[in-house]
C-alpha cells in the first residue's frame, strides 16, 4: 500500500536561532511524524494474516438460510463467506488464483458461502447475479458460478482488455448460451432473471454486506473475521488465508 509523504517543513526559523538548532528542530520533528506513522499503520494485529484479532460478525448475518453454497462441511465448523460482484477485475483474479483453489483444497472441509454484492461501477454486475440466481432455481448455481468466471475475459472485459464491457445485451445473449450449455430450461431462466426472489437475494445480498461492513469486492469472512490480507501476491495472500482456515480448522 503506498503511503503519503509530507514535504512541508512546519519549522521557520527564527531570528536569534542558529541554523544547528533549526537543522536539529527539523530533525526531531520529522522522527515524530514517521514514529507516529508507524504506530498508525502498524494497528494491533498479532502478526497473523487476516486480522484474527477483529470482533467477529455474526453467522446469521453473513449467511442465511438460502445461501449458495460452493463447498458443505458436515462438522459445519469452519465457513468461508464471501461477497461477491462478478464483473470486479479483483474478484476474478481472486477466483483465478485463491477461491478456485481453495474451493478445491477445501472441499467437505469447510463450507464456502457466496453472496452478492454488486457495485454500481460495474454496469454488468447485476444481470451477471441476475444468471446466476437464476441459474441456482433449476439447481445450477455453482455451474453457472464458475461459467461466468471461467468466462470472465468473454463477457465482462472490452476487447482491448483496458475496461469494464457495458454491452447488457451482448452478456445477456452469452449468460443464455451458458445456460443452454448447463442443460437449463430456457425459457424458465429468461423469466426467473426478473423474478422476485432472484431480486430479494441480490437485494439481501447488499443489505448483509453493508451491514458487515463490507465496502468493495472480494470481501472474504472466516468464521465471521473479516479477512484483511498483507500480502502483495496471490501467493502471499493464498498462504494469509489457508493458514487462517487451518486456524479455525484446529
Amino acid at each position: 500500500m503506498s503511503r503519503s509523504t509530507r514535504n512541508s517543513n512546519p519549522v521557520t526559523a527564527k531570528r536569534g536561532l542558529s541554523p544547528n538548532v533549526v537543522v536539529t528542530l527539523v530533525i526531531v520533528v520529522v522522527a515524530a511524524l514517521v514514529l507516529g506513522g508507524i504506530l498508525l499503520f502498524s494497528g494491533g494485529d498479532d502478526g497473523e494474516g487476516g486480522g484474527t484479532d477483529q470482533p467477529r460478525v455474526s453467522a446469521e448475518l453473513l449467511r442465511k438460510p438460502d445461501s449458495h453454497t460452493l463447498t458443505e462441511a458436515p462438522d459445519g465448523k469452519v465457513t468461508l463467506v464471501e461477497f461477491l460482484d462478478y464483473q470486479c477485475p479483483a474478484c476474478a483474479s481472486y477466483y483465478k488464483n485463491i477461491t478456485s483453489k481453495i474451493e478445491q483444497d477445501y472441499a467437505g472441509r469447510i463450507t464456502f458461502v457466496t453472496r452478492n454484492f454488486p457495485l454500481e461501477m460495474h454496469p454488468l454486475a447485476v444481470p451477471a447475479a441476475q444468471a446466476a440466481e437464476a441459474a441456482a432455481l433449476q439447481g445450477k448455481y455453482q455451474e453457472m458460478y464458475h461459467a461466468l468466471y471461467d468466462n470472465f475475459q468473454q463477457w465482462a472485459i472490452t476487447a482491448d482488455g483496458q475496461n469494464v464491457n457495458t454491452d447488457e445485451a451482448a452478456a445477456k445473449n452469452l449468460f443464455q448460451g451458458y445456460a443452454t450449455q448447463l442443460g437449463l430450461d430456457v425459457a424458465k431462466y429468461q423469466a426467473d432473471l426478473t423474478s422476485p426472489p432472484v431480486q430479494a437475494a441480490i437485494d439481501q445480498g447488499r443489505a448483509d454486506g453493508q451491514q458487515a461492513g463490507v465496502t468493495s469486492t472480494p470481501t472474504l469472512f472466516v468464521n465471521g473475521i473479516k479477512f484483511e490480507p498483507k500480502g502483495d501476491t496471490f501467493g502471499a495472500v493464498d498462504k494469509e488465508l489457508r493458514d487462517l482456515l487451518d486456524k479455525e480448522l484446529g
